[in-house]
């Protein structure tokens, strides 16, 4: 079968790799869908991150069952996301369904080969359904989706809540969306990127350029002076960080969701004020899968295609042959990009000409 195999920093190549082999007795073959990029695939691309050559990239991916094992709950040609952590399961956090924090796990696309190739094994514990009117490119998106939520259930929404999101890419775009499903009041959503923002105005949400004035005194006059609620931080950037923390107003709640590119000193008047105005800040990890059916890659494959919308954010579709030039393109800039999703089946890349399932609001 055809994969897209990181041969070392900077090097993909598209090659032929043996059929994969089965995980574990309950293990489902499936036909991958669609896999999306994340930031992580670019640095383990360009930036010499991977834990080990070769490998095959991709955890953000969709697929269609081709053979399960005997009485299993799915049948061939099925669709699903695919959770792509495997737990350690003499974990401590594993035994109480925080498979994400044991330090033993095993993860599709970085610590073994992940979805950017044509088939994967998958344990059937790992598979999430999605109804079959779904796009593949969309149930790709599932993972970042669960990666946001994740984050936005561990803040406590006052009534009317006001938020501020600093950062329009993918996550903190899904995160905007997830705050103002969870009942937040106003949204503000904070970024340099012109054509960022008009993805996010396209939704419906109040936009900030940081470009062209401070987005601490933006909020601060958006406000009435108070600071927001809820803040996230979802650009990875120090300076962003420091500004999520001084747009909170008393009582608030800061969210770490970008993995900072770089070093951070606190100033120590900044650190007084998260005392004096008694801030709460959160770090978040990955997602949960369980319980099973009451999981939040269960409550995002709910809201899939109703009030949450990831079609505006997927800006390229490339097919699987087009990964390296792709990366290449991504890791120097060569291109602008929101989301990239490759359509790796071809299911995948007959829906694209489907209205609505790229750059619309679907």
């Amino acid at each position: 079968m055809k994969a897209a195999v990181l041969q070392s920093k900077g090097v993909l190549t598209l090659t032929d790799v043996p059929a994969p082999a089965p995980v574990g007795d309950r293990s489902v073959l499936v036909r991958v869908g669609g896999v999306g990029v994340c930031g992580s695939d670019v640095l383990r691309y360009g930036r010499g991150k991977a834990y080990h050559y070769p490998l095959v990239l991709g955890h953000e991916f969709s697929a269609v069952v081709e053979e399960a094992p005997e009485g299993s709950r799915f049948r061939p040609g099925d669709r699903t996301a695919v959770f792509p952590l495997l737990p350690d399961p003499a974990d401590p956090m594993t035994q109480i369904g925080e498979y994400a924090l044991s330090s033993g796990y095993d993860y599709y696309g970085s610590r073994r080969d992940g979805a950017m190739a044509e088939f994967l094994q998958v344990p059937e514990a790992n598979l999430v359904p999605v109804a079959r009117d779904v796009p593949l490119v969309h149930a790709a998106m599932v993972e970042p989706a669960a990666v946001a939520l994740h984050a936005m259930l561990k803040f406590r929404l006052p009534a009317h809540a006001t938020a501020l999101v600093i950062g329009a890419g993918p996550i903190g775009a899904l995160a905007a969306q997830w705050l103002r499903i969870l009942g937040a009041g106003e949204v503000y959503v904070a970024d340099v990127d012109e054509r960022k923002r008009a993805v996010m105005a396209g939704l419906g949400f109040p936009v900030i350029d940081a470009s062209a004035a401070d987005t601490v005194d933006a909020v601060r006059e958006l406000t009435g002076g108070r600071g927001v609620d809820c803040a996230v931080e979802a650009s990875g950037l120090p300076a962003t960080l420091i500004q999520a923390i001084t747009a909170a107003a008393p009582l608030g709640q800061v969210m770490l969701l970008g993995d900072l590119s770089g070093d951070l000193t606190l100033p120590q008047a900044l650190v007084s004020s998260v005392l004096r105005r008694e801030l709460r800040l959160y770090g978040t990890w990955n997602s949960r899968i369980t319980p099973a059916g009451r999981s939040e890659w269960d409550m995002v494959v709910h809201h899939l295609g109703r009030d949450l919308k990831v079609a505006p954010l997927i800006s390229h579709t490339p097919s699987l042959e087009e990964a390296p030039a792709m990366f290449a393109d991504m890791l120097e800039r060569r291109t602008w990009y929101n989301k990239v999703v490759f359509a790796v089946a071809d299911q995948a890349q007959t829906e694209l000409i489907r209205p609505g399932v790229v750059g619309g609001v679907a």
